[in-house]
């Protein structure tokens, strides 16, 4: 499942919804060209073993795609040490909604409900939540559903995502699969109160899943920001270096996962996020109250930070209104 187009394959066979594009890694430029004119552009090139919005190019004609095709092959390669890539028909605007799942050795599969990611930069998440705005109960279940079935056909253990882009008419699609613990999983967490690091834990011990789809309970709203040393104003470059001055938020309904104290150097080796903050409450608007408070205490000296960029999206009208997909950063932030 770490290979995108042969999960993807994999799915298609098992009558899971998969976006159009080619089947498996496509072969050269000539087949990438004539993959694109048979489902039409715009078009995505993608890495197979891609993954964190690496090795992503969208292109619009075939003249694009000529000029990008070895720019991707080559991302590929430097990122995943693989050049396979595959072509996938671009949705224009979606909804990126995930589902979390537990399997065991045992042949038990659960879902843990979704999360909305549809709040990114340049493919990569900047704010998550659970549950998502744009899915009613209906295809909620029928997303978990298809979730679950894709790891069975996998013959997965242990936790993942199945990650799927729900379209403007609410038609889903399977995108790929997360075979591993996910930065955002602390939302889940905290609307399910499972614990998925020892659930992990214990299926990689061999134990069976203790708890049954049906005793799965939905509890409240949860958000996290992802907390990057980077400077926005300066196209989010990063800013490695030393804290100087740290403080941190708490209280009722607010969580911390860092690893950063005052004297901490973040080194320049390594992705930019340093921290992650989750909040939850009974409803949406009381997390992202929570998250405002969360975020206006949070003090983080000696380093650039997005702390001012993500209040800016929390504040915004359409996000407050759910009103959102994979482009909002583009049309409401950065324009």
């Amino acid at each position: 499942m770490g290979n995108k187009s042969n999960a993807k394959e994999m799915m298609k066979s098992a009558g899971v919804p998969v976006i159009p594009g080619s089947d498996g890694s496509i072969k050269g430029l000539k087949d990438a060209i004539k993959i694109a004119n048979k489902i039409g552009y715009p078009v995505m090139l993608k890495a197979a073993a891609g993954g964190g919005g690496k090795g992503i190019r969208i292109v619009n004609s075939a003249e694009e795609l000529e000029s990008n095709y070895n720019i991707v092959k080559q991302e590929a390669k430097v990122s995943f040490n693989d050049d396979e890539i595959y072509i996938e028909k671009f949705v224009k605007n979606p909804r990126h909604v995930e589902i979390q799942i537990l399997a065991d050795e045992h042949g038990n599969v659960i879902h843990l409900g979704e999360r909305d990611c549809s709040i990114q930069r340049r493919n990569q998440k900047v704010i998550e939540e659970t549950p998502s705005t744009a899915i009613d109960e209906k295809l909620r279940n029928k997303m978990g559903e298809a979730a679950i079935k894709a790891a069975k056909v996998a013959g997965y253990t242990s936790c993942g995502t199945i990650e799927f882009l729900v379209d403007s008419d609410k038609n889903f699609y399977f995108m790929e699969m997360n075979t591993r613990i996910q930065v955002e999983h602390p939302i889940t967490e905290e609307r399910t109160g499972i614990d998925i690091v020892k659930a992990q834990i214990k299926i990689a011990g061999g134990e069976p899943l203790k708890i049954k789809q049906k005793n799965v309970i939905f509890r409240g709203h949860s958000i996290e920001c992802r907390i990057n040393a980077e400077n926005p104003s300066k196209n989010f470059m990063p800013c490695p270096g030393t804290i100087t001055g740290l403080n941190l938020p708490g209280g009722n309904g607010v969580r911390i996962d860092t690893s950063i104290y005052e004297g901490y150097t973040i080194p320049p080796s390594y992705d930019s996020m340093i921290a992650k903050i989750i909040t939850h409450g009974d409803t949406r608007n009381e997390a992202i109250s929570k998250m405002k408070r969360a975020l206006e205490e949070t003090v983080i000296e000696g380093v650039d930070t997005n702390i001012d960029f993500l209040f800016k999206i929390i504040k915004n009208p359409n996000f407050i209104r759910g009103n959102f997909d994979t482009s909002f950063i583009e049309k409401e932030i950065l324009k």
